[in-house]
């Protein structure tokens, strides 16, 4: 009987001595979903196959435009971008990572819009910044959004998922609907880029958990996570899904293991503290004043609760979601959804039901800072909010699925049949979903045959019109916004720029109608001054349109459009000195434009300063490209300043590009002083 007990008793021992030796590697005692699971070649025949189809659902956002919502500041008028050259590489760079954009900071993410311009600008002679080449940077989200899909089914694999299990799961996220807007929206390279950094990250700590503690392991984690903090602010929940791996892995929230992630979740603080510095430089904090902060809250579980129901059912997708004006009743119901989301949460936990808990857990945690309870966006609900955390929804999916099949084997073919169909389901309204954002036109048309009584894309629309020369339905998209909203200065001044661009005097007197309306609205914004004063110019009124150009620039010394019209009225009157003063503060503010180094040439020719006029033109060359009215400028500058070789050289190769030289200066130039 004693030596069954020591029998027992020495087999318990070398039991808990295994265990101890197999945690001291940094292993644990696994259970079967989580061994290591071989990568054959099935898993790259899947693979291959659920990029193939993510990309072939993508083509459509592939040969769309640029639209006039964030991508006009995020990019193509932005001036650390569009002054892009090798001469300001780096001076742009730093730049761009000490500036926010419209109250966001994620600088790796307009670095990457700066080097597309640069890429495509090289690749398209006629072409100096890049901009008319779309397709490129659409082509980039979708390559970034194929990387994430990669990252996903490695994932997968990582957390057990069997083969079929995890093509359910890497294609659910790679062709669902609700990834439309991160790819297809150029702006929105910050998520997909932010997703290639964050899943990367959490690939490796995966891997840091379930095969070996390496240094190198760690040291990627660290690198891809800076990366994705610097991509978009949201990865700042990232020590969060580290905590919920670990979980995941040993049943138990460890307080230890928490502890050794407090460097993770100082960088995060870090980040996240700038980000909310810069958010509330923008006013994007500011709460609502429609709403209170208690009403706030149900917009907020509303959110959650559709997010849920859209993870499944994708209806009524749209780029904006405008606040109703009233609360409806079924928001304050929908505070359910926290509390039942917590009951789940807790028996989850209590019941080791670790898919469950880390599932659930990893969807709210990277959707909850994204509800509008405290911000006050444009819209309270984004499809783009949902891009990382509805993998924690889809592997809880997938998981059902794996288990459905292992308990009732006869449901296989079934099953499968069902999941393709939902599958190819989602793959076609995402192919038809980035169709809507072709352009401007299509994006707000679509917006508004769900929200009619919505400001925001009428006025959208209209500029989209506005700039296209369809005139006619800018002004009766004009008009549609200022009935619904008519203290809006803004719509008035927009609406003025289209008047104004007809030319005729009748139109240049409602256009400043308008212009006065914008003013009385909102007298001091420097733009409405500015833009009256261009207006008054055109009527032929150069004393009130220098009066107005003189307040636009005391209200907003940096508004460069207020120089450069008030220098043309200046050089219309013979003024050059004060047209040059004008044109040089307006190159203070934008450095790199060449055209305006041409004229600042032209300016100093005419003024007797040969040598700061060449000086001058040769910065516009080397900005921009060897224009022949530059050549001809050039000559100009070499000729004033007895440079009468160069001179001729300089204007014969004018002449070679096809250049219409005028006879006067042709024959004097070419006569060499003589």
């Amino acid at each position: 009987m004693a030596s069954r007990k020591n029998r027992k008793a020495d087999k318990k021992a070398k039991k808990e001595q295994e265990e101890k030796k197999s945690k001291k590697k940094g292993r644990g005692v696994r259970k079967k979903n989580q061994e290591k699971i071989p990568f054959g070649s099935n898993n790259w025949i899947a693979l291959f196959g659920i990029l193939a189809i993510t990309l072939l659902c993508f083509t459509t956002a592939i040969p769309n435009d640029f639209v006039n919502w964030d991508d006009d500041r995020n990019f193509y008028e932005n001036d650390n971008i569009t002054t892009l050259n090798k001469t300001n590489f780096w001076k742009n760079t730093k730049q761009i990572f000490q500036d926010d954009v419209i109250g966001g900071y994620n600088p790796l993410s307009i670095w990457t819009f700066a080097l597309e311009q640069r890429i495509y600008s090289t690749s398209n002679k006629g072409n100096y910044n890049g901009l008319d080449n779309p397709s490129g940077w659409h082509r980039d989200n979708v390559l970034l959004h194929l990387m994430c899909t990669l990252f996903v089914f490695l994932i997968g694999r990582k957390l057990g998922l069997k083969l079929w299990a995890c093509v359910l799961f890497a294609a659910l996220f790679g062709i669902h609907p609700m990834r439309v807007e991160s790819v297809a929206w150029v702006t929105e390279r910050k998520d997909v880029l932010f997703g290639v950094f964050y899943l990367a990250a959490m690939y490796y700590y995966l891997k840091y958990v379930t095969e070996e503690k390496k240094i190198s392991y760690m040291a990627i984690i660290w690198i891809t996570f800076i990366l994705s903090l610097f991509s978009k602010i949201q990865a700042v929940i990232f020590p969060i899904t580290m905590v919920l791996i670990d979980y995941y892995f040993d049943g138990k929230l460890d307080i230890k293991k928490m502890l050794r992630k407090i460097p993770f979740f100082l960088a995060s603080l870090a980040v996240g503290i700038l980000g909310i510095q810069f958010l509330g430089e923008q006013g994007s904090l500011e709460t609502n004043e429609t709403f209170s902060l208690g009403t706030r809250i149900f917009i907020g579980s509303y959110q959650y609760t559709i997010y849920l129901v859209k993870s499944l059912v994708p209806f009524r997708l749209s780029p904006l979601y405008p606040y109703p004006a009233e609360i409806p009743f079924y928001f304050y119901i929908s505070f359910l959804s926290f509390i039942l989301s917590g009951v789940l949460m807790y028996v989850a936990y209590m019941r080791k039901w670790k898919v469950v808990f880390f599932g659930l857990g990893f969807f709210i945690a990277n959707i909850f800072f994204l509800l509008q309870i405290l911000g006050a966006g444009q819209g309270f609900l984004a499809d783009r909010f949902t891009y990382i955390a509805y993998i924690g929804l889809f592997f809880m999916f997938a998981w059902g699925f794996q288990t459905l099949i292992d308990k009732k084997p006869n449901l296989k073919i079934p099953a499968l049949v069902v999941s393709g169909l939902l599958l190819a389901g989602y793959g076609f309204m995402t192919y038809q979903q980035n169709k809507i954002w072709k352009n401007s036109g299509t994006l707000w048309s679509h917006v508004l045959q769900y929200y009619k009584n919505s400001t925001l894309p009428y006025g959208n629309r209209a500029n989209y019109y506005r700039d296209n020369g369809e005139t006619q339905k800018a002004l009766k998209d004009y008009n549609d916004r200022i009935r619904l909203k008519q203290d809006d200065a803004g719509v008035f001044n927009s609406r003025g720029r289209l008047y104004f661009n007809f030319s005729s005097r009748d139109s240049l007197i409602k256009a400043l109608s308008d212009y006065n309306k914008a003013i009385e609205l909102d007298p001091g914004e420097a733009e409405y001054h500015v833009n009256r004063g261009a207006t008054y110019a055109k009527l032929g009124d150069m004393d009130n349109a220098l009066s107005n150009l003189n307040e636009g620039i005391k209200l907003d010394p940096s508004f460069t459009n207020a120089y450069l019209n008030r220098s043309v009225i200046f050089n219309q009157r013979g003024d050059f000195r004060s047209a040059l003063n004008d044109i040089t503060t307006y190159l203070k503010y934008k450095p790199y434009h060449a055209d305006m180094w041409y004229e600042k040439s032209r300016l100093h020719n005419a003024v007797g300063e040969g040598q700061q006029g060449l000086e001058s033109i040769n910065k516009a060359i080397s900005y921009g490209q060897e224009k022949a009215i530059y050549l001809i400028e050039k000559a100009k500058s070499h000729y004033s300043i007895k440079q009468f070789n160069q001179a001729k050289s300089t204007l014969q190769r004018a002449i070679d590009a096809g250049a219409n030289v005028e006879p006067q200066i042709r024959s004097t130039i070419m006569s060499g002083g003589g």
